[in-house]
Protein backbone atom coordinates (compact mmCIF):
# COMPACT_ATOMS: atom_id res chain seq x y z
CA UNK A 1 0.00 0.00 0.00
CA UNK A 2 1.43 3.46 -1.11
CA UNK A 3 2.04 6.29 1.29
CA UNK A 4 -1.13 8.16 0.67
CA UNK A 5 -3.14 5.59 1.66
CA UNK A 6 -2.17 4.76 4.76
CA UNK A 7 -2.06 8.32 5.98
CA UNK A 8 -6.20 7.57 7.04
CA UNK A 9 -6.76 10.87 5.99
CA UNK A 10 -9.51 12.09 3.63
CA UNK A 11 -7.15 13.59 0.32
CA UNK A 12 -7.99 17.48 -0.23
CA UNK A 13 -7.95 17.95 -4.27
CA UNK A 14 -6.36 21.22 -4.36
CA UNK A 15 -4.18 19.98 -6.75
CA UNK A 16 -7.39 20.62 -9.51
CA UNK A 17 -7.72 24.38 -8.31
CA UNK A 18 -4.19 24.85 -9.65
CA UNK A 19 -4.83 22.89 -12.40
CA UNK A 20 -8.04 25.15 -13.28
CA UNK A 21 -5.49 28.05 -12.92
CA UNK A 22 -3.08 27.00 -15.45
CA UNK A 23 -6.47 26.21 -17.50
CA UNK A 24 -7.53 29.79 -17.68
CA UNK A 25 -3.81 30.99 -17.85
CA UNK A 26 -3.52 28.99 -21.36
CA UNK A 27 -7.25 30.38 -22.12
CA UNK A 28 -5.93 34.02 -21.75
CA UNK A 29 -2.51 32.92 -23.77
CA UNK A 30 -4.08 31.70 -26.61
CA UNK A 31 -7.11 34.78 -26.91
CA UNK A 32 -4.33 37.22 -26.96
CA UNK A 33 -2.61 35.23 -29.73
CA UNK A 34 -5.80 35.05 -31.91
CA UNK A 35 -7.25 38.82 -32.05
CA UNK A 36 -4.82 39.75 -35.19
CA UNK A 37 -5.44 35.99 -36.79
CA UNK A 38 -9.37 37.22 -36.32
CA UNK A 39 -9.37 40.80 -37.49
CA UNK A 40 -6.37 41.14 -39.71
CA UNK A 41 -8.09 40.11 -42.96
CA UNK A 42 -11.54 42.23 -42.33
CA UNK A 43 -10.78 45.24 -39.72
CA UNK A 44 -6.36 45.94 -40.69
CA UNK A 45 -5.70 45.19 -43.82
CA UNK A 46 -8.19 47.57 -45.77
CA UNK A 47 -6.91 50.01 -42.80
CA UNK A 48 -3.30 49.32 -43.64
CA UNK A 49 -3.31 48.05 -46.96
CA UNK A 50 -1.81 44.49 -45.88
CA UNK A 51 -1.17 41.84 -48.16
CA UNK A 52 -1.02 38.05 -46.99
CA UNK A 53 2.78 38.30 -47.20
CA UNK A 54 2.65 41.22 -45.04
CA UNK A 55 0.15 39.21 -42.26
CA UNK A 56 2.62 36.50 -43.18
CA UNK A 57 5.86 38.27 -42.30
CA UNK A 58 4.40 39.08 -38.88
CA UNK A 59 3.24 35.53 -37.98
CA UNK A 60 6.04 34.25 -38.81
CA UNK A 61 8.04 36.84 -36.67
CA UNK A 62 6.04 36.43 -34.22
CA UNK A 63 6.80 32.56 -34.26
CA UNK A 64 11.11 33.38 -34.55
CA UNK A 65 10.95 35.83 -31.38
CA UNK A 66 8.88 32.96 -29.41
CA UNK A 67 11.30 30.66 -30.37
CA UNK A 68 14.29 32.24 -28.95
CA UNK A 69 12.19 33.93 -26.11
CA UNK A 70 11.04 30.06 -25.37
CA UNK A 71 15.12 29.20 -25.10
CA UNK A 72 15.47 31.79 -22.37
CA UNK A 73 11.59 31.43 -20.86
CA UNK A 74 12.28 28.27 -19.20
CA UNK A 75 15.16 29.32 -17.58
CA UNK A 76 13.76 32.23 -16.35
CA UNK A 77 11.40 30.18 -15.23
CA UNK A 78 13.68 27.46 -13.29
CA UNK A 79 15.71 30.77 -11.60
CA UNK A 80 13.17 33.30 -10.92
CA UNK A 81 10.81 30.41 -9.48
CA UNK A 82 7.26 29.03 -10.33
CA UNK A 83 4.75 32.02 -8.82
CA UNK A 84 7.02 35.08 -9.36
CA UNK A 85 7.91 33.65 -13.20
CA UNK A 86 4.45 32.86 -14.09
CA UNK A 87 3.56 36.94 -12.95
CA UNK A 88 6.45 37.98 -14.70
CA UNK A 89 5.31 35.99 -17.74
CA UNK A 90 1.08 36.98 -18.15
CA UNK A 91 2.16 40.88 -17.19
CA UNK A 92 4.47 40.89 -19.64
CA UNK A 93 2.60 39.40 -22.46
CA UNK A 94 -0.67 41.38 -20.94
CA UNK A 95 1.40 44.54 -21.54
CA UNK A 96 2.26 43.89 -25.52
CA UNK A 97 -1.34 42.39 -26.11
CA UNK A 98 -2.99 45.87 -25.30
CA UNK A 99 0.22 47.13 -27.02
CA UNK A 100 -1.96 46.47 -30.45
CA UNK A 101 -4.00 48.36 -30.19
CA UNK A 102 -1.69 51.50 -30.33
CA UNK A 103 -0.30 50.53 -33.74
CA UNK A 104 -2.84 52.30 -35.63
CA UNK A 105 -2.21 55.42 -34.22
CA UNK A 106 1.52 55.74 -33.88
CA UNK A 107 1.02 55.18 -38.14
CA UNK A 108 -0.99 58.10 -38.55
CA UNK A 109 1.57 59.88 -36.96
CA UNK A 110 4.35 58.59 -38.78
CA UNK A 111 3.12 59.18 -42.01
CA UNK A 112 1.35 62.58 -41.59
CA UNK A 113 -2.67 61.33 -41.49
CA UNK A 114 -5.06 62.02 -38.92
CA UNK A 115 -7.40 59.16 -38.73
CA UNK A 116 -7.72 55.37 -39.68
CA UNK A 117 -10.37 56.99 -42.58
CA UNK A 118 -7.85 58.66 -43.92
CA UNK A 119 -5.30 55.88 -44.25
CA UNK A 120 -7.51 53.57 -45.67
CA UNK A 121 -9.08 56.06 -48.66
CA UNK A 122 -5.40 55.68 -49.72
CA UNK A 123 -5.48 54.31 -53.07
CA UNK A 124 -4.50 50.75 -52.96
CA UNK A 125 -1.00 50.55 -54.63
CA UNK A 126 0.17 53.69 -54.42
CA UNK A 127 3.64 54.50 -53.08
CA UNK A 128 1.62 56.02 -49.95
CA UNK A 129 -0.49 52.54 -49.63
CA UNK A 130 2.83 50.90 -49.40
CA UNK A 131 4.74 53.02 -46.57
CA UNK A 132 1.77 52.87 -45.05
CA UNK A 133 1.54 48.59 -44.86
CA UNK A 134 5.46 49.01 -44.14
CA UNK A 135 5.28 51.06 -41.39
CA UNK A 136 2.30 49.50 -39.89
CA UNK A 137 3.82 46.05 -40.23
CA UNK A 138 6.82 47.13 -38.25
CA UNK A 139 4.83 48.79 -35.60
CA UNK A 140 3.00 45.23 -35.49
CA UNK A 141 6.18 43.15 -34.98
CA UNK A 142 7.07 45.38 -32.54
CA UNK A 143 3.78 44.77 -30.11
CA UNK A 144 4.11 41.14 -31.52
CA UNK A 145 7.63 41.48 -29.90
CA UNK A 146 6.61 41.79 -26.62
CA UNK A 147 3.63 39.62 -26.61
CA UNK A 148 5.99 36.50 -27.64
CA UNK A 149 8.62 37.69 -24.95
CA UNK A 150 5.92 37.14 -22.24
CA UNK A 151 4.01 33.94 -23.76
CA UNK A 152 6.51 32.25 -24.29
CA UNK A 153 6.62 31.55 -20.55
CA UNK A 154 3.66 30.06 -20.43
CA UNK A 155 4.17 26.56 -21.33
CA UNK A 156 7.35 26.08 -19.27
CA UNK A 157 6.20 27.41 -16.05
CA UNK A 158 2.39 25.59 -16.36
CA UNK A 159 4.42 22.41 -17.17
CA UNK A 160 6.96 23.33 -14.26
CA UNK A 161 3.76 23.55 -11.91
CA UNK A 162 2.42 20.01 -13.27
CA UNK A 163 5.17 18.51 -12.20
CA UNK A 164 5.23 19.97 -8.58
CA UNK A 165 1.64 19.15 -8.07
CA UNK A 166 0.84 16.08 -10.12
CA UNK A 167 2.64 12.24 -9.82
CA UNK A 168 3.85 10.99 -13.28
CA UNK A 169 1.12 8.39 -14.00
CA UNK A 170 -1.51 11.65 -14.13
CA UNK A 171 0.48 14.30 -15.76
CA UNK A 172 -0.52 13.84 -19.02
CA UNK A 173 -4.05 13.72 -17.73
CA UNK A 174 -3.61 16.94 -15.84
CA UNK A 175 -1.65 18.94 -18.53
CA UNK A 176 -4.17 17.52 -21.09
CA UNK A 177 -6.40 19.61 -18.85
CA UNK A 178 -4.51 22.89 -18.90
CA UNK A 179 -3.54 22.62 -22.64
CA UNK A 180 -7.20 22.31 -23.22
CA UNK A 181 -7.43 26.04 -22.16
CA UNK A 182 -5.67 26.82 -25.93
CA UNK A 183 -8.54 24.81 -27.36
CA UNK A 184 -11.43 26.50 -25.31
CA UNK A 185 -9.54 30.00 -25.77
CA UNK A 186 -9.28 29.44 -29.71
CA UNK A 187 -13.19 28.51 -29.45
CA UNK A 188 -14.07 31.81 -27.71
CA UNK A 189 -11.94 33.84 -29.77
CA UNK A 190 -14.00 33.77 -33.59
CA UNK A 191 -17.40 34.31 -30.95
CA UNK A 192 -16.04 36.88 -29.25
CA UNK A 193 -13.03 38.72 -30.46
CA UNK A 194 -15.11 39.96 -34.32
CA UNK A 195 -17.92 40.75 -32.14
CA UNK A 196 -16.32 43.43 -30.31
CA UNK A 197 -14.60 44.78 -32.77
CA UNK A 198 -17.82 45.21 -34.70
CA UNK A 199 -19.27 46.66 -31.89
CA UNK A 200 -16.94 49.14 -31.23
CA UNK A 201 -16.10 49.58 -34.89
CA UNK A 202 -19.80 50.72 -35.00
CA UNK A 203 -19.82 52.77 -31.87
CA UNK A 204 -17.02 55.25 -33.57
CA UNK A 205 -14.10 54.18 -31.22
CA UNK A 206 -11.41 53.47 -34.11
CA UNK A 207 -11.58 50.51 -36.30
CA UNK A 208 -12.99 48.47 -33.42
CA UNK A 209 -9.84 46.44 -33.53
CA UNK A 210 -8.32 48.40 -31.19
CA UNK A 211 -10.51 47.91 -28.40
CA UNK A 212 -10.84 44.02 -29.01
CA UNK A 213 -6.69 43.59 -28.63
CA UNK A 214 -7.59 46.00 -25.10
CA UNK A 215 -10.52 44.11 -23.66
CA UNK A 216 -8.41 40.72 -24.24
CA UNK A 217 -5.12 41.18 -23.29
CA UNK A 218 -6.66 43.22 -19.84
CA UNK A 219 -7.86 39.70 -18.90
CA UNK A 220 -4.04 38.55 -17.87
CA UNK A 221 -3.87 41.12 -15.41
CA UNK A 222 -6.83 40.09 -13.71
CA UNK A 223 -5.39 36.78 -14.21
CA UNK A 224 -2.66 37.40 -12.34
CA UNK A 225 -4.59 38.77 -9.20
CA UNK A 226 -5.64 35.60 -8.65
CA UNK A 227 -2.22 33.61 -8.67
CA UNK A 228 -0.79 35.87 -6.18
CA UNK A 229 -3.36 34.50 -3.75
CA UNK A 230 -3.38 31.05 -4.73
CA UNK A 231 -0.26 29.54 -5.52
CA UNK A 232 2.56 27.71 -3.25
CA UNK A 233 4.34 24.73 -3.37
CA UNK A 234 2.59 21.75 -2.31
CA UNK A 235 4.03 21.17 0.75
CA UNK A 236 4.09 24.88 1.56
CA UNK A 237 0.08 25.05 0.86
CA UNK A 238 -2.08 24.77 4.01
CA UNK A 239 -5.21 23.85 1.88
CA UNK A 240 -3.24 21.06 0.74
CA UNK A 241 -3.46 17.79 3.47
CA UNK A 242 -1.24 15.27 4.09
CA UNK A 243 -2.91 12.66 2.48
CA UNK A 244 -2.76 14.72 -0.96
CA UNK A 245 0.82 15.71 -0.27
CA UNK A 246 1.51 12.27 -0.17
CA UNK A 247 -0.28 11.10 -3.23
CA UNK A 248 1.48 13.98 -5.23
CA UNK A 249 4.90 13.13 -3.93
CA UNK A 250 4.22 9.44 -4.54
CA UNK A 251 7.14 8.94 -6.94
CA UNK A 252 9.28 9.54 -4.21
CA UNK A 253 8.53 6.64 -2.30
CA UNK A 254 8.91 4.23 -5.46
CA UNK A 255 12.29 5.67 -6.34
CA UNK A 256 15.66 4.76 -4.45
CA UNK A 257 17.24 8.16 -2.91
CA UNK A 258 20.96 8.65 -5.37
CA UNK A 259 24.03 10.82 -4.16
CA UNK A 260 22.86 12.13 -1.35
CA UNK A 261 19.45 14.02 -0.16
CA UNK A 262 20.14 16.93 -2.12
CA UNK A 263 20.16 14.99 -5.27
CA UNK A 264 17.49 17.21 -6.85
CA UNK A 265 18.76 20.63 -6.04
CA UNK A 266 21.24 20.63 -8.17
CA UNK A 267 21.03 22.63 -11.52
CA UNK A 268 21.73 21.09 -15.17
CA UNK A 269 23.04 23.68 -17.21
CA UNK A 270 22.28 24.64 -20.94
CA UNK A 271 25.39 22.54 -22.44
CA UNK A 272 24.02 19.25 -20.17
CA UNK A 273 20.67 19.37 -21.45
CA UNK A 274 21.97 19.04 -25.03
CA UNK A 275 24.26 16.11 -24.33
CA UNK A 276 20.83 14.00 -23.72
CA UNK A 277 18.98 12.39 -26.99
CA UNK A 278 15.94 13.01 -24.65
CA UNK A 279 16.35 16.29 -25.21
CA UNK A 280 16.79 16.06 -28.95
CA UNK A 281 13.87 13.93 -29.18
CA UNK A 282 11.39 16.26 -27.36
CA UNK A 283 13.08 19.25 -29.70
CA UNK A 284 12.01 17.20 -32.90
CA UNK A 285 8.73 16.46 -32.05
CA UNK A 286 8.18 20.22 -31.31
CA UNK A 287 9.90 21.22 -34.05
CA UNK A 288 8.12 18.99 -36.73
CA UNK A 289 3.93 19.44 -34.97
CA UNK A 290 3.88 22.86 -33.49
CA UNK A 291 4.26 24.99 -36.35
CA UNK A 292 1.09 22.64 -37.61
CA UNK A 293 -1.49 23.60 -35.15
CA UNK A 294 -0.18 28.01 -35.21
CA UNK A 295 -1.04 27.16 -38.90
CA UNK A 296 -4.76 26.16 -38.21
CA UNK A 297 -4.84 28.76 -35.16
CA UNK A 298 -3.23 31.82 -37.58
CA UNK A 299 -4.81 30.92 -41.26
CA UNK A 300 -7.94 29.58 -40.99
CA UNK A 301 -10.10 32.21 -40.92
CA UNK A 302 -8.10 33.75 -43.84
CA UNK A 303 -8.79 30.79 -45.13
CA UNK A 304 -12.04 30.95 -44.76
CA UNK A 305 -12.53 34.42 -46.14
CA UNK A 306 -9.73 33.39 -49.06
CA UNK A 307 -11.79 30.30 -50.21
CA UNK A 308 -15.28 30.38 -49.32
CA UNK A 309 -15.53 34.62 -49.22
CA UNK A 310 -16.94 34.79 -45.54
CA UNK A 311 -15.20 37.28 -43.82
CA UNK A 312 -14.48 36.98 -40.20
CA UNK A 313 -17.16 38.80 -38.22
CA UNK A 314 -20.28 36.51 -40.63
CA UNK A 315 -21.96 34.43 -38.80
CA UNK A 316 -21.56 31.24 -40.60
CA UNK A 317 -17.33 31.66 -41.02
CA UNK A 318 -18.07 32.31 -37.11
CA UNK A 319 -19.85 29.24 -36.41
CA UNK A 320 -17.38 27.77 -38.28
CA UNK A 321 -14.48 28.48 -36.30
CA UNK A 322 -16.58 28.01 -32.86
CA UNK A 323 -17.49 24.22 -34.38
CA UNK A 324 -13.80 23.59 -35.33
CA UNK A 325 -12.52 24.12 -31.57
CA UNK A 326 -15.48 22.26 -30.70
CA UNK A 327 -13.99 19.46 -32.01
CA UNK A 328 -10.50 20.02 -30.89
CA UNK A 329 -11.76 19.21 -27.02
CA UNK A 330 -11.67 16.06 -27.43
CA UNK A 331 -8.43 16.11 -26.74
CA UNK A 332 -8.98 15.70 -23.23
CA UNK A 333 -9.02 11.86 -24.16
CA UNK A 334 -5.00 12.24 -25.12
CA UNK A 335 -4.64 12.78 -21.49
CA UNK A 336 -6.70 9.90 -20.34
CA UNK A 337 -5.37 7.01 -22.99
CA UNK A 338 -1.49 7.23 -21.34
CA UNK A 339 -2.89 6.46 -18.10
CA UNK A 340 -4.89 3.94 -19.02
CA UNK A 341 -2.30 2.33 -20.40
CA UNK A 342 -0.25 2.52 -17.04
CA UNK A 343 -2.81 1.48 -14.74
CA UNK A 344 -4.51 -1.29 -17.25
CA UNK A 345 -1.47 -2.36 -19.68
CA UNK A 346 1.10 -2.30 -17.27
CA UNK A 347 3.52 -0.05 -19.15
CA UNK A 348 5.28 2.24 -17.82
CA UNK A 349 4.47 6.10 -18.30
CA UNK A 350 6.83 7.01 -21.21
CA UNK A 351 5.68 4.10 -22.71
CA UNK A 352 2.25 4.95 -22.42
CA UNK A 353 2.72 8.16 -23.81
CA UNK A 354 4.47 6.68 -26.73
CA UNK A 355 2.14 4.43 -27.42
CA UNK A 356 -0.65 7.14 -27.49
CA UNK A 357 0.94 9.90 -29.40
CA UNK A 358 1.41 7.17 -32.59
CA UNK A 359 -2.02 6.79 -32.34
CA UNK A 360 -2.58 10.67 -32.32
CA UNK A 361 -0.24 11.12 -35.37
CA UNK A 362 -2.66 8.94 -37.73
CA UNK A 363 -5.14 11.35 -37.44
CA UNK A 364 -3.60 14.76 -38.82
CA UNK A 365 -3.47 12.39 -42.33
CA UNK A 366 -6.82 13.42 -43.01
CA UNK A 367 -5.92 16.61 -43.73
CA UNK A 368 -4.63 15.26 -47.35
CA UNK A 369 -8.78 15.34 -47.81
CA UNK A 370 -9.48 19.01 -46.34
CA UNK A 371 -9.17 20.64 -49.74
CA UNK A 372 -10.68 17.61 -51.88
CA UNK A 373 -13.72 17.37 -50.10
CA UNK A 374 -14.37 21.26 -49.48
CA UNK A 375 -15.38 21.15 -53.14
CA UNK A 376 -18.95 19.81 -52.11
CA UNK A 377 -19.02 21.92 -48.78
CA UNK A 378 -17.11 24.08 -46.49
CA UNK A 379 -17.89 21.92 -43.69
CA UNK A 380 -15.61 18.91 -44.48
CA UNK A 381 -12.36 21.17 -44.22
CA UNK A 382 -13.18 22.35 -41.11
CA UNK A 383 -14.45 18.80 -39.21
CA UNK A 384 -11.29 17.68 -40.82
CA UNK A 385 -8.96 20.63 -39.20
CA UNK A 386 -10.97 20.30 -36.08
CA UNK A 387 -10.09 16.54 -35.69
CA UNK A 388 -6.04 17.32 -36.83
CA UNK A 389 -6.35 19.82 -34.28
CA UNK A 390 -7.86 17.81 -31.27
CA UNK A 391 -5.19 14.98 -32.36
CA UNK A 392 -2.24 17.93 -32.17
CA UNK A 393 -3.38 18.87 -28.36
CA UNK A 394 -3.54 15.27 -27.85
CA UNK A 395 0.20 14.80 -29.20
CA UNK A 396 1.04 18.12 -27.04
CA UNK A 397 0.08 16.94 -23.76
CA UNK A 398 1.98 13.67 -24.10
CA UNK A 399 5.27 15.09 -25.66
CA UNK A 400 5.46 17.86 -23.02
CA UNK A 401 4.81 15.14 -20.24
CA UNK A 402 7.68 13.25 -21.80
CA UNK A 403 9.96 16.42 -19.96
CA UNK A 404 8.78 15.62 -16.83
CA UNK A 405 9.04 11.81 -16.97
CA UNK A 406 12.74 12.10 -18.25
CA UNK A 407 14.78 15.06 -16.55
CA UNK A 408 14.76 16.15 -12.80
CA UNK A 409 12.58 18.86 -11.71
CA UNK A 410 14.95 21.39 -11.21
CA UNK A 411 15.36 21.06 -15.06
CA UNK A 412 12.15 20.63 -16.53
CA UNK A 413 11.17 24.33 -17.62
CA UNK A 414 14.67 24.56 -19.24
CA UNK A 415 14.07 21.23 -21.70
CA UNK A 416 10.92 22.62 -22.12
CA UNK A 417 12.09 26.46 -23.25
CA UNK A 418 14.80 24.53 -25.38
CA UNK A 419 11.93 22.38 -27.23
CA UNK A 420 9.27 25.45 -27.30
CA UNK A 421 12.15 27.27 -29.37
CA UNK A 422 12.47 24.37 -31.58
CA UNK A 423 8.99 24.63 -31.88
CA UNK A 424 8.70 28.19 -32.80
CA UNK A 425 11.01 27.55 -35.62
CA UNK A 426 9.19 25.39 -37.02
CA UNK A 427 6.19 27.65 -37.09
CA UNK A 428 8.44 30.31 -38.14
CA UNK A 429 8.77 27.87 -41.45
CA UNK A 430 5.43 27.21 -42.04
CA UNK A 431 4.02 30.76 -41.24
CA UNK A 432 6.37 32.78 -43.66
CA UNK A 433 6.20 29.80 -46.50
CA UNK A 434 2.39 29.99 -45.97
CA UNK A 435 2.08 34.13 -46.49
CA UNK A 436 5.00 33.56 -49.35
CA UNK A 437 2.69 30.96 -50.94
CA UNK A 438 -0.49 32.39 -51.33
CA UNK A 439 0.64 35.81 -52.43
CA UNK A 440 2.35 33.82 -55.28
CA UNK A 441 -0.27 31.84 -55.50
CA UNK A 442 -2.86 34.12 -55.70
CA UNK A 443 -1.11 36.27 -58.28
CA UNK A 444 0.00 33.65 -60.59
CA UNK A 445 -2.84 31.38 -60.63
CA UNK A 446 -0.79 28.77 -60.10
CA UNK A 447 -2.04 24.70 -60.44
CA UNK A 448 -1.75 22.08 -58.35
CA UNK A 449 -3.51 18.56 -58.16
CA UNK A 450 -6.33 19.90 -60.02
CA UNK A 451 -6.19 23.25 -57.49
CA UNK A 452 -6.09 27.15 -58.70
CA UNK A 453 -5.05 29.70 -56.82
CA UNK A 454 -4.53 30.26 -53.31
CA UNK A 455 -7.01 26.67 -53.23
CA UNK A 456 -3.89 25.38 -54.27
CA UNK A 457 -1.37 26.46 -52.06
CA UNK A 458 -3.82 25.60 -49.05
CA UNK A 459 -3.72 21.67 -50.49
CA UNK A 460 0.05 22.17 -50.03
CA UNK A 461 0.21 23.08 -46.83
CA UNK A 462 -2.25 20.80 -45.96
CA UNK A 463 -0.55 17.97 -47.24
CA UNK A 464 2.56 19.04 -45.38
CA UNK A 465 0.62 19.46 -42.24
CA UNK A 466 -0.60 15.95 -42.62
CA UNK A 467 2.81 13.54 -42.73
CA UNK A 468 4.44 15.74 -39.97
CA UNK A 469 3.59 13.52 -36.44
CA UNK A 470 3.98 10.30 -38.22
CA UNK A 471 7.39 12.05 -39.29
CA UNK A 472 8.26 13.44 -35.53
CA UNK A 473 7.21 10.03 -33.52
CA UNK A 474 9.18 7.78 -35.60
CA UNK A 475 12.20 9.71 -35.20
CA UNK A 476 11.54 10.45 -31.19
CA UNK A 477 11.32 6.56 -31.23
CA UNK A 478 14.59 6.25 -33.23
CA UNK A 479 16.45 8.85 -30.49
CA UNK A 480 14.50 7.19 -27.27
CA UNK A 481 12.98 3.60 -27.81
CA UNK A 482 12.52 3.37 -24.54
CA UNK A 483 12.19 4.64 -20.89
CA UNK A 484 15.63 5.97 -19.77
CA UNK A 485 15.33 9.26 -16.92
CA UNK A 486 18.24 11.23 -16.97
CA UNK A 487 20.21 11.67 -13.12
CA UNK A 488 21.21 15.25 -12.96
Amino acid sequence: MSTFQKTGEKMTNYRWVICAMLFFATTVNYLDRQVLSLTWKDFIAPEFHWTDGDYGNITAIFSIIYAVSMLFAGRFIDWMGTKKGYLWAIGVWSLGACAHALCGYATELWVGLDSAAALTAVETGSAMALTIATVSVYFFIAARFILALGEAGNFPAAIKVTAEYFPKKDRAFSTSIFNAGATVGALAAPVTIPTLAGYFRDLGVGNGWEMAFIVIGGLGFLWMGFWVFLYKKPNEQPLVNKAELAYIEQDKNDEPVKKGAKQEESKMSFAQCFRYKQTWAFVFGKFMTDGVWWFFLFWTPAYISDVYHLPSNNPTAQLLIFVLYAITMLSIVGGWLPTYFVDKKGMNPYAGRMRAMLIFAFFPLLALFAQPLGAYSYWWPIIIIGIAGAAHQAWSANIFSTVGDMFPKTAIATVTGIGGMAGGVGSFLINKGSGMLFDYAGETNMAFMGFEGKPAGYFIIFCICAVSYLIGWVVMKALVPTYRPIEA
